[in-house]
């Protein structure tokens, strides 16, 4: 997943210094190239395809147990030892 995103801000980066290298571009519309063509949609298809793994961990962590009043993890008492007589 992250090999796609990186190859398209690469290409999006190329097309943004053509347009700001270019005789009738600027580097304001270089700017905009580089948003509109590659962090707005990345962003949103990151987001999109990160869903499944966010709700995973949510459900996750809601399942985990719950820490005692001491702020240890809930668990088996440790029994206490006993001393031969």
């Amino acid at each position: 997943m992250y090999l796609v995103a990186i190859a398209w801000m690469y290409v999006v980066l190329m097309m943004a210094i053509v347009e700001a290298l270019s005789p009738q571009g600027t580097v304001l519309g270089a700017l905009f190239t580089f948003a509109l063509y590659g962090l707005l949609p990345l962003g949103i298809v990151m987001y999109l395809l990160g869903t499944p793994m966010r709700r995973r961990a949510r459900i996750a962590a809601s399942s985990a147990p719950a820490p005692d009043a001491g702020g240890h993890a809930a668990g088996e008492p440790i029994p206490a030892e006993r001393k031969e007589p």
